[in-house]
């Protein structure tokens, strides 16, 4: 593609994600459904430009005030993803200067906000409960993600899906934690390999994977996944059961339990029943009370942990969505705790960076429930045999608190609980 229609595509992509009307993943995939003609290389460049302006936007709105052009095409010029010749080979001399100027800025000089590209009520709690590893956070939020997958453990091994994938030219390494997870950076064409058509592979963030694992599932059960979604987890604890058991994938939302529908067939798992549901007081729910070994409740949540991803979610998400959510994630977990047989256990968990959204409502419930007590996480994964348990606990090996900036995952809470015996 010649470098002034590829930049004007970009600038036009970046106009339309900085509309927040949708999710960016959704507006990019709408563009590129729109643009069908579009190369391999192309659509990385543009989806990358968007996310790059996503990650930095206080920093480039701030840089782009000096420049000339539209706004969106200077936006597009400072976070391009290309080769630097092949972006200025389609600048005039003017443009040529400015985006020098900019590059040679040095990040040390920059004021707080434009270090940090984050809105003020996020960046205030964010530096509150880290202090100095504030800043290793901010890079690592800013870096793209890799792509994670699980191992089907029911039907494969980790290390024959390995060679596997190499032998398809893919090089994955082992996640350092899950004794599920294989590691790829870039982006391969997953959907038309043999181990993704027959189900031995899954995306999944390894923080994700290490949910499912204290979860401790096992054979004959009968397990909850309560806000099952588009069902990874669902999936994982289903192995993890043998197949055997019974596990109900719950959701609000039938549109997201469609997308498990073909993962499920995929897997091979007999033992799963998703299942819509009104809200957390659902009839089903009711029926199923005083029953259940495991519940999983995955909150609907502020998505925060996963700004790596989701570069947008920053900007569309607010105080007030913020203070809804916690309101919820206490009803849903409330809800929940209900299903339990005595001796069974709960796990709370969000992919949010916020104290609000995680100890604070693992507080309440504890505070609440004199019939439930705590269960140290550290021990779950040295149980599941994972890695270094004690790293991915907050102090005391509590609670799982897991950090881009420090294990490479996405950002994820987990508290876990079991019913006294009454």
């Amino acid at each position: 593609m010649h470098p002034k229609a590829l930049l004007d595509a970009c600038a036009d992509l970046v106009a339309q994600v900085l509309k927040f009307d949708h999710p960016a993943d959704a507006v990019v995939s709408h563009y590129f459904r729109e643009h069908r003609s579009l190369g391999p290389r192309e659509r990385a460049t543009l989806a990358e430009t968007a996310y790059a302006v996503l990650r930095r936007k206080l920093l480039f709105e701030h840089f782009a005030g000096s420049g000339s052009g539209s706004r969106e095409r200077r936006l597009a010029i400072l976070a391009f993803a290309g080769p630097r010749d092949f972006l200025k080979s389609e600048l005039n001399e003017q443009e040529k200067a400015w985006l020098d100027q900019c590059d040679a800025v040095k990040p040390a000089t920059l004021i707080d906000r434009h270090r940090h590209n984050l809105p003020e009520w996020l960046a205030e709690p964010l530096r509150a409960q880290l202090g100095e590893d504030f800043w290793p956070l901010v890079d690592a939020l800013n870096q793209p993600a890799p792509l994670d997958l699980r191992v089907n453990a029911l039907n494969d091994k980790r290390e024959d899906v390995q060679k596997e994938l190499k032998l398809a030219g893919i090089a994955a390494r082992p996640t350092p934690y899950s004794p599920w997870g294989l590691r790829i950076d870039g982006k391969p064409a997953l959907t038309k390999l043999d181990a993704f058509a027959r189900g031995a592979v899954e995306v999944q963030d390894e923080g994700s994977q290490l949910l499912a694992l204290i979860t401790d599932a096992r054979r004959g059960q009968m397990v909850v996944d309560f806000c099952a979604g588009a069902g990874g987890k669902t999936l994982a604890l289903g192995a993890a059961m043998r197949n055997t058991g019974r596990l109900y994938a719950f959701d609000v939302s039938a549109h997201r339990l469609d997308n498990l529908k073909p993962r499920l067939a995929r897997s091979k798992l007999s033992n799963v029943h998703p299942a819509a549901i009104a809200h957390e007081r659902d009839e089903r729910i009711k029926r199923l009370a005083g029953k259940i070994d495991r519940v999983i409740v995955d909150a609907p949540c502020s998505g925060l942990g996963t700004l790596r991803r989701n570069p947008d979610l920053k900007w569309r998400q607010s105080p007030q969505a913020l203070a809804e959510l916690t309101t919820k994630q206490s009803a849903i977990l409330e809800s929940a705790a209900r299903l339990l047989k005595p001796g069974g256990r709960i796990v709370y968990a969000t992919c949010s960076l916020l104290r609000a959204e995680n100890e604070d409502i693992a507080a309440a419930f504890s505070a609440a429930h004199p019939d439930f007590r705590g269960i140290q996480v550290q021990e779950l994964l040295e149980n599941a045999k994972v890695a270094d348990a004690a790293k991915l606990c907050s102090e005391g090996g509590q609670d799982l608190r897991l950090w881009p900036h420090r294990h490479g995952t996405d950002g994820f809470y987990a508290a876990v609980w079991e019913k006294v015996q009454g």
